[in-house]
């Protein structure tokens, strides 16, 4: 066979097996979608008939509105304190050189590696021994360990693709260096921020396993009120909020990519 020939084959093979991938990965999403439309008051596809009714009554339901008040709450902190915590070290990691670097580069990266229930637990018992009884900062302090290597990450990448031309020629006019990082290095980072704080808001918002530990009836977040309820319920119900998830899930990131340069920021396109 030519090489050319052979060449193209393999593209087409290739193309082929992304499209079979993205089409796997997608199905269930379109099922769930489909499906919330059902009219009628089980869970069942493909629908008989029509109906938003489903979207309404998740939208209503008062267990799904404190959830997600609390949801929001938790996301907010969490995802602020983790960028805070996760640009700081991400500073020291990527510019200082110092003992045990690999260490703490390790320690900070394990809850990828780390199961979320095993995370969970730990707080769990953690929240027991000093009385904090799945308090409103237990669910914080648990999300912030699992999203900060996201941020983490997000940061140090920004970093890697900052030119530190700029800094050196600020401090060579006589700018200090915290008037440096002040003007030039935090402007410059902003995207790498932004993005960090999205990818561990949404994180945060979305986690499920860790949360079933250390929420309580007045701290749960909303995928833990989603949880409950499809133990009593098989309406269409939470194939609606699927469906809205799913909707404002790629929403942020269709913002994040037009805006921020996702690609850019996780280093997979080089910055111009």
């Amino acid at each position: 066979m030519p090489r050319s020939t052979y060449q193209r084959l393999l593209g087409l093979i290739g193309k082929l097996a992304v499209v079979l991938i993205l089409g796997f990965l997608v199905l269930p999403a379109v099922v769930v979608t489909i499906a919330a439309f059902n009219d009628k008051a089980i869970l069942s596809f493909p629908p008989q008939a029509w109906s938003w009714r489903w979207f309404a009554k998740a939208i209503a339901y008062q267990d799904f509105r404190d959830g997600f008040r609390n949801g929001l709450i938790v996301t907010a902190w969490s995802s602020t304190i983790a960028l805070v915590i996760g640009a700081m070290f991400a500073f020291a990691l990527h510019r200082y050189r110092f003992r045990f670097k690999k260490t703490l580069e390790a320690v900070l990266l394990s809850p990828l590696v780390i199961p979320h229930f095993t995370v969970g637990l730990g707080f769990l018992i953690l929240a027991a021994q000093i009385g904090w009884n799945r308090s409103y900062a237990v669910v914080i302090a648990c999300h912030v360990v699992l999203v900060l290597p996201f941020v983490l990450r997000s940061v140090y990448v920004s970093l890697r693709n900052l030119d530190q031309s700029y800094e050196r020629a600020a401090a060579s006019l006589g700018a200090s260096p915290l008037r440096v990082l002040v003007t030039i290095t935090l402007p410059l980072l902003v995207p790498g921020l932004v993005s960090g704080w999205l990818f561990a808001a949404m994180l945060s918002f979305n986690e499920f396993t860790a949360s079933l530990f250390v929420t309580a009836q007045r701290t749960q977040t909303l995928p833990v009120a989603m949880y409950n309820y499809v133990r009593e319920f098989a309406d269409p119900s939470m194939a609606a909020l699927s469906v809205m998830y799913i909707a404002a899930t790629a929403a942020l990131i269709v913002f994040a990519n037009a805006y921020l340069g996702l690609g850019k920021v996780l280093n997979i396109e080089q910055s111009r």
